[in-house]
């Protein structure tokens, strides 16, 4: 019986092993992980060079203002998101026909404060239709075409904003590039939104059109901010490490739902903080030097961004922002004050570490969109005290049949998922004691991909 129960130990290693990627405690010797063939490549296909010419040029339109003007052939933002749509479309071609070009414009009324008379907007947005038509899975990722100075209302003055937030337009437009050509079950949306800086507007538009149609969304990737490596003041160099905000608490929790988190401890397990260790985990997976730190809050200290309007609207949404920030290249008006040049220049980017960041996001994506759907009814069964955990759960009722399921355990106190469980069947007896950890479950096809994670409910 022992030897029986040791063999059959050693097979479920050894196809976790050949299946994907196993974490091992960092105590271990060793750390096995195994890549994707085609996210690697396009991972590969991600170039600086080219992150550099896609900021040089918005940069080039002087000022992106959400209020500047839409006339102009050479600035403001009505010819730069002109630019940036024929771009999309020239990446279009690579689709067979499954990606699709639009100005989604939305109309917004004067408010007194940061809009002082009604405007139209648009956001420009590249929508890569999925190839199951079965699948009603939506992925967005998105930066924000806008760019500001010092004081937000100043439309006419010249405003390049290269890293805020060119950086993160210039790594949608590179993605979707590479991506176009590509099949991918689910569907992707990559758009350049405007509106940022004058209260998140178009960010906004697109979250409550999503959720007013019913998308099916699981993942809103914002960049916003991804290019800089050094930090003013304290002069730290950094382009190995990289932020992820993501709320904990939900903004839209029903108090049934408050009820249930409370009971199990899950203020780490949002889904916006489920998709944040996704991102970490998958990212590097595939991006050589580069460590994600996940920061636990929804933005920076006091602060917001386009990802923020989706997590109060229920879905799942991060931020993706470098390590330090560049307050001398940060909405500040572009002139050489005692010596020091200020304002947000593309030659302040360090465009490998853009490179590095965008690569991340390709990876998350790519991983996501070629998964199977999440596993349902995720429980914990509490129909007896014992040391042991018992989870249970259903198979996704639509898309691709999982190959099996991962089981993620944590310690209480860790911020990431240290152990993975692979099994076929749809439940688990393991003897850990949910008393002193954390689980989730996710859905895993024959080539690794993973679904996102998906905490359990107590169940009899």
């Amino acid at each position: 019986m022992t030897l029986k129960l040791n063999l059959t130990r050693l097979l479920a290693l050894l196809t976790i092993a050949s299946l994907y990627f196993t974490t091992i405690p960092a105590t271990s010797a060793q750390t096995i992980v195994r890549q994707d063939d085609e996210i690697k490549k396009m991972v590969d296909e991600i170039s600086a060079a080219n992150l550099e010419a896609l900021v040089r040029k918005l940069a080039s339109f002087e000022t992106r203002h959400s209020l500047s003007t839409i006339k102009d052939k050479k600035k403001g933002v009505g010819t730069a998101r002109e630019w940036v749509k024929s771009e999309f479309e020239k990446y279009a071609k690579a689709s067979g026909d499954r990606m699709t070009v639009e100005l989604d414009k939305y109309q917004v009324k004067a408010n007194g404060q940061r809009i002082p008379e009604d405007v139209e907007l648009a956001n420009v947005m590249a929508t890569l239709k999925g190839t199951d038509p079965n699948d009603d899975r939506v992925l967005i990722i998105s930066g924000h075409m806008d760019s500001r100075n010092t004081d937000v209302m100043d439309a006419k003055g010249k405003a390049p904003g290269a890293n805020d937030d060119g950086s993160g337009v210039a790594a949608v437009m590179e993605l979707a590039r590479i991506m176009a050509s590509r099949q991918f079950p689910a569907t992707i949306v990559f758009v350049a939104v405007t509106g940022e800086e004058q209260g998140l507007l178009g960010a906004r538009h697109l979250a409550e059109k999503a959720k007013a149609q019913n998308w099916n969304l699981i993942a809103m990737l914002n960049n916003d901010m991804i290019g800089n490596s050094f930090s003013n003041e304290t002069e730290l160099r950094n382009n190995m490490q990289v932020r992820i905000f993501s709320e904990g608490i939900p903004a839209v929790e029903t108090e049934e739902q408050a009820r249930m988190r409370r009971s199990t401890n899950r203020e780490n397990d949002s889904e916006s903080r489920q998709l944040a260790r996704y991102m970490k985990e998958t990212g590097e997976r595939y991006v050589d030097q580069l460590e994600v730190k996940l920061v636990y809050r929804n933005d920076r200290f006091l602060r917001g961004g386009d990802h923020t309007p989706f997590s109060q609207n229920g879905f799942a949404a991060i931020r993706v922002c470098e390590m330090n920030e560049n307050y001398n290249h940060q909405h500040q008006d572009v002139r050489v004050e005692n010596g020091v040049q200020y304002g947000d220049l593309p030659e302040f980017i360090d465009y490998e570490y853009m490179r590095k960041n965008a690569a991340l996001n390709l990876a998350s994506l790519a991983n996501l969109a070629w998964a199977p759907y999440a596993p349902t009814n995720v429980g914990v069964n509490i129909k007896n005290l014992t040391n042991k955990t018992d989870l249970q759960w259903e198979a996704p009722a639509k898309g691709k049949k999982p190959a099996g399921y991962y089981v993620l355990m944590r310690e209480t106190s860790s911020p990431v998922w240290e152990k993975k469980f692979f099994v076929k069947d749809t439940k688990v007896a393991l003897p850990y004691s949910k008393d002193n950890y954390f689980f989730a479950v996710q859905s895993v096809d024959a080539e690794g991909h993973e679904s996102l994670a998906v905490f359990p409910v107590p169940v009899r």
